[in-house]
């Protein structure tokens, strides 16, 4: 037997599970978006004591039939690509498989089921299937700005620590012998932090005049320095903003790249033909 109609077959089943430009692929995205959003709405509704105990065998039979369904279509993704380890490590890959082991641990541990939540994440493909790649491109351009800044950053936050530190310190001396809030620089440090930014518990507050002056100082400095985090990072997304916008949603069946030009026939980043003809 020729291997032809095996991999036609395998083909097809991947345009119609991994593209969202062909009426097949947008249909099946469509109704797996449907029942991922029953899924999570199952699981909620399945920490309602009232509602789990009067419905227990409904939820737990939708429960079941939702998992064979996402079971089997995980499958269908390993088998429909030339190099299914690709598919397993990729972040979706890991996603889907987080989206169908709790139901089957729940088996042999009670209290895994909510762990099912994590099927939220899986709405995340409703950006390929509404051609919103520009929000997944913004992502990754967060992502790059984060990393250009961490060193910035991560000097930033030293700094905070420090100021907190001498700020606790600070008020220990100055709150120690009236204020039990204060008892201790551990704890002063705490609140030190939690004024810095911004939280305020209100568990622990000073009671002196100067105690109250340097808080005041302490609660307005925090709104600066809240804000500089942020400036960096903005500064390096205007720096790496990308000028391209790729709107295509086909994968690559061999190494799954997606975000292809418009008019592309070839995978640009191995070369496989990315269309039958």
């Amino acid at each position: 037997m020729s291997s032809k109609p095996v991999g036609s077959l395998r083909k097809k089943i991947h345009e119609v599970i991994y593209e969202a430009d062909t009426k097949a692929g947008k249909v099946f995205d469509i109704i797996l978006l449907f029942f991922i959003i029953l899924s999570v709405f199952l699981v909620i509704i399945e920490s309602l004591d009232g509602i789990s105990s009067r419905y227990i065998n409904f939820l737990n039979y939708s429960e079941w039939i939702i998992t064979v369904l996402f079971s089997v279509e995980y499958i269908l993704r390993i088998v429909s690509v030339k190099k299914p380890f690709r598919y397993i490590f990729s972040f979706y890959g890991v996603i889907d498989l987080l989206s169908i082991i709790p139901k089957y641990i729940s088996l042999f541990v009670v209290g895994a089921q909510p762990i099912a939540a994590l099927r939220a994440l899986r709405l995340m493909r409703i950006f390929k299937i509404l051609k919103m790649n520009r929000f997944i491109g913004a992502s990754t351009n967060l992502r790059r700005s984060l990393l250009a800044s961490r060193a910035k950053i991560i000097v930033f936050l030293l700094f905070v620590i420090i100021l907190c530190v001498i700020l606790g310190a600070m008020m220990y001396l100055i709150e120690g012998n009236i204020n039990s809030g204060f008892e201790n620089i551990p704890k002063s440090i705490y609140w030190a932090i939690v004024t810095l930014t911004t939280v305020g518990y209100g568990d622990i507050v000073p009671f002196t005049a100067l105690g109250k002056f340097i808080s005041s100082i302490i609660m307005i400095l925090g709104y600066g320095i809240i804000a500089i985090p942020t400036g960096i990072v903005t500064s390096n997304m205007t720096l790496t903003e990308r000028k391209e916008i790729q709107l295509n949603t086909q994968s690559c069946s061999n190494c799954l790249k997606n975000k292809h030009s418009d008019d592309a026939i070839f995978c640009s980043k191995c070369g496989e033909p990315l269309t039958d003809g």
